[in-house]
């Protein structure tokens, strides 16, 4: 079955009502066999894709992945890129700031680690916490210095204030996503839209489950109760920072297979756009190729 990748892009400028998109749509795969060939077919294709990518070293490849707790960021990128040579390919994850990030503007620290010419990048999370997270718990901008030191941090910032602050981050993700694509970085921005009776249930099964007690905490059931202070920052975000060049995908997730092909599949697209392929050999290098092997034959 062919994915058209553009009925999960959020346009350029549009108003966005996540309770209007879909967390689940029709299976894209007949069976479970018949979803890993489907899966295998798309990761021989983006490992194909990706070694033109190293050897021509005109382009790079920035994905980032966003999502509620639960929504499927890690398997989703763990399934993905299976088949990319690591040597290619970072995987970074962002959690809380260290007293230094903290100490730097809010890109500081993912800047650090943006792919060089040749290699995909990949966030899991990423600077868009800080338009997400801090936007749910605005206190957070106090560790910022972006608050005053007395009284109760959360009041201390008029609402007028935080959507100046937001609007200015905004403007700068634009601009710094603007400036990447000019310098060859093409940017994938995946939202894992999980719906909220799919996250119940992944919790319930990482408490089922010892082989994923670890992966569940009580910080995860606190944040689960700003489900929709969440889903308004994540419908802003989604509409100021989607542009043509940086596009953002909202991908149903309540179905983790479906999530994966779809991923792999705008991946894929992307990747072909650039009309990669590998370097031409010139009449010099040719004529050095042959001196090589008549040397090795000598």
């Amino acid at each position: 079955m062919k994915i058209d990748t553009q009925d999960f892009r959020i346009r350029p400028g549009k108003q966005v009502k996540l309770s209007r998109l879909p967390t689940r749509v029709h299976p894209l795969y007949k069976s479970p066999k018949d979803y890993h060939a489907i899966l295998e077919e798309h990761v021989a294709a983006l490992s194909e894709q990706q070694q033109m990518l190293y050897a021509s070293g005109r382009n790079a490849l920035l994905l980032i992945f966003q999502g509620m707790d639960a929504a499927g960021k890690d398997g989703a990128i763990r399934h993905v890129m299976s088949g990319i040579n690591p040597q290619g390919c970072e995987v970074f994850s962002f959690k809380q700031p260290s007293a230094e990030e903290l100490s730097h503007d809010f890109l500081w620290r993912t800047n650090r680690h943006l792919p060089e010419r040749g290699r995909i990048g990949i966030f899991n999370r990423s600077y868009y916490e800080e338009v997400l997270v801090v936007r749910v718990h605005p206190e957070c901008l106090k560790k910022e210095g972006l608050l005053g030191d007395s009284g109760d941090p959360a009041k201390e910032i008029k609402p007028r204030k935080l959507e100046e602050i937001f609007t200015s981050r905004y403007r700068s993700i634009v601009d710094l996503e603007h400036h990447l694509h000019r310098n060859g970085v093409r940017i994938l921005k995946f939202f894992l839209h999980l719906s909220k009776e799919e996250q119940r249930q992944r919790f319930l099964a990482r408490i089922d489950d010892p082989a994923k007690n670890w992966k569940f905490s009580m910080a995860d059931i606190h944040e689960r109760k700003f489900w929709d202070q969440y889903t308004q920052a994540f419908e802003e975000c989604l509409r100021a920072t989607s542009t043509a060049h940086s596009p953002w995908y909202a991908v149903p997730a309540d179905d983790k297979n479906n999530a994966r092909l779809i991923i792999s599949a705008i991946v894929l697209d992307a990747l072909k756009s650039l009309k990669l392929g590998y370097p031409k050999t010139t009449p010099e290098r040719h004529n050095e190729l042959l001196a090589i092997r008549r040397e090795l034959n000598g």
